[in-house]
């Protein structure tokens, strides 16, 4: 049988802080917290979730893995998001791409998609 996805693990500086605004991106909850973990999920039974844990080593380069977002509204969505402490963030786009890089609150670049 093979394995199934249960959490991508975000290193942090402030999981907690994190996890809330991932929370509001997803309008999902936060499902664990315990210590310098902080888990955020559709619920506490539906794997995956992202998993935040304490990290205090700066980050230094592009993610080598990022969330993909795919909205309904992806104007609408930048905006909100941006309202929710994201910020625009450049990785060599060439702007003919159909997607917009932005950066959470701790730097971390995700996508958000043309809707599909």
């Amino acid at each position: 049988m093979p394995s199934t996805l249960y959490t991508v693990v975000v290193d942090a500086k402030d999981p907690a802080a994190l996890a809330q605004f991932w929370s509001a991106v997803l309008d999902h909850p936060i499902v664990f917290e315990e210590g310098d973990e902080v888990a955020v999920a559709k619920d506490k039974d539906t794997p995956p979730a992202l998993l935040f844990i304490k990290n205090d080593d700066r980050k230094m380069v592009k993610n080598r893995v990022h969330i993909d977002l795919n909205p309904h509204d992806q104007a609408a969505e930048v905006e909100r998001i941006i309202g929710l402490g994201a910020r625009r963030a450049d990785v060599g786009q060439t702007g003919a791409e159909t997607w917009v890089v932005l950066a959470d609150p701790e730097g971390n670049e995700f996508c958000v998609l043309r809707s599909r």
